[in-house]
């Protein structure tokens, strides 16, 4: 098993760790199997989803803080109540296939690191996984 340590600088951000996801591939020298990502935190998650229009990711937070406002009366007392519930509805791991080395992504596809409640130091945690057989 591999990790990332990742820096967010802001409350919610998406963080695109694609390139950093397939350094590891290509370290590993994988050839044909699959990555399985785990973000181990409660109030961060991953998910993929385009990475050539950053005006997307924003788009996504503008509408999870729509559906989870900051307002309700929550009952957790740490009061990040809001950032368990994005981080839940984007789920915390991953997986993606792998081809000749390389992931096996949509052309406009990335994988982002959710952040909802920094900035933090985070942690993901990556397996690799080679295929036996095609």
């Amino acid at each position: 098993m591999r990790h990332l340590r990742l820096e967010t600088s802001r409350k919610e951000e998406f963080l695109n760790i694609t390139g950093k996801i397939q350094a590891l591939v290509r370290e590993s020298g994988l050839k044909s199997g699959l990555v399985i990502i785990f973000c181990p935190h409660t109030t961060c998650g991953l998910t993929i989803n385009e990475q050539a229009d950053p005006d997307v990711q924003a788009d996504i937070l503008t509408t999870l803080r729509k559906i989870v406002p900051d307002t309700l009366p929550y009952a957790h007392g740490e009061g990040n109540s809001p950032a368990h519930i994005k981080a839940s509805l984007m789920g915390s791991s991953l997986m993606v296939m792998v081809e000749n080395g390389e992931l096996l992504l949509g052309t406009w596809q990335g994988i982002f690191l959710c952040e909802f409640d920094g900035p933090r130091s985070r942690k993901v945690w990556v397996k690799l996984i080679e295929s036996r057989t095609e």
